[in-house]
């Protein structure tokens, strides 16, 4: 895989901090870089993937584990 990945803590934040976070750290890393986001507000499981059609990035994965929900982003070119 080319490019990084990372994770970023988001638990605890209620919307819409999730995907501010996100928004944020997005904003620093390159296309094609994976960001996982660990929360554990349920809502970020809709808000996040539709920001990310919204602004041309990709959800390639979620997970629900023990009362956190894991979403991995691909950045896109948008």
């Amino acid at each position: 895989m080319n490019g990084r990945y990372e994770t970023i803590d988001c638990q605890r934040l209620l919307c819409p901090m999730p995907v501010i976070r996100v928004q944020d750290r997005v904003e620093q890393l390159h296309a094609g870089d994976l960001l996982t986001a660990i929360c554990t507000d349920p809502g970020a499981l809709q808000d996040i993937p539709a920001w990310c059609r919204i602004n041309g990035h990709e959800v390639v994965e979620t997970e629900t584990r023990d009362g956190e929900y894991l979403i991995t982003v691909r950045v896109g070119t948008g």
